[in-house]
């Protein structure tokens, strides 16, 4: 006698849904969070009040970000996207000379001051972040600009002969950076005193290059002749009192 076995009845599982990211009510906390933290800053904004501005439901910040922290490093990140990270990953991926190389990281940089037609709140949210950083700056920084700065000094590095994790390789990965910073958080105070400093695509090609000529100029001196450079805090006179 055949004995039919059981069949098992399965029931299908249930996925728990994943927020899409082109979700309404998720892009709209972005935007409507983005421009209440740009004004009154990560620590006195609040949920509820971005909330009602979205006319969303409190519980969709933890739904979409997981707490408020989430929501503002979330926004953050957009910020720095406007700042043309993604070029610069792509100029330090090119096949050129290192030269070229640090010209098109310097160019890429500088297009960002090209979309300033964006909303405003992606410069006022890092000025925020420059005068009173927040866990969400750090968070970033670790995972994208570290990644970035770290492959810049390896660039710098191999140019002037030296580790990526030395001083002065350090210091003029930092003076690069410094040079196009001016220009792109200062550019209302340049204005102010060159009136005439119109910051159209053809200028900011001019600058590129500035800023590379002059990088480069230093960066091949000192690779030509190291040891001309005193070290790092001291000077000729210091030297010359420390070798009697």
């Amino acid at each position: 006698m055949n004995s039919a076995r059981p069949q098992l009845k399965l029931k299908p599982v249930k996925r728990r849904r994943r927020p899409a990211t082109s979700e309404p009510t998720r892009d709209k906390l972005l935007d409507v969070a983005g421009r209440i933290f740009a004004d009154r800053g990560y620590r006195a904004a609040t949920i509820r009040e971005i909330c009602i501005a979205a006319h969303a439901n409190v519980a969709a910040v933890n739904y979409h970000f997981g707490d408020k922290l989430g929501l503002y490093t979330m926004v953050v990140q957009q910020s720095m996207q406007a700042a043309e990270l993604e070029g610069i990953r792509s100029a330090l991926d090119r096949l050129a000379p290192p030269e070229d190389i640090l010209r098109a990281v310097i160019r890429a940089r500088l297009n960002s001051i090209c979309r300033r037609n964006q909303p405003d709140w992606h410069f006022r949210i890092l000025v925020h972040e420059l005068a009173l950083p927040t866990p969400a700056l750090r968070r970033i920084i670790g995972k994208i600009g570290r990644p970035l700065f770290q492959r810049l000094l390896e660039l710098i590095g191999g140019m002037i002969g030296l580790p990526p994790d030395d001083d002065k390789t350090r210091l003029c990965a930092f003076s690069v950076m410094g040079q196009i910073l001016v220009f792109v958080l200062a550019t209302p105070l340049l204005e102010g005193v060159w009136p005439g400093l119109k910051m159209t695509p053809e200028q900011l090609d001019r600058i590129a290059d500035h800023i590379a000529d002059f990088s480069l100029s230093y960066i091949h001196q000192f690779r030509s002749n190291p040891s001309a450079h005193s070290a790092i805090g001291t000077t000729p006179a210091t030297s010359s009192r420390a070798s009697k």
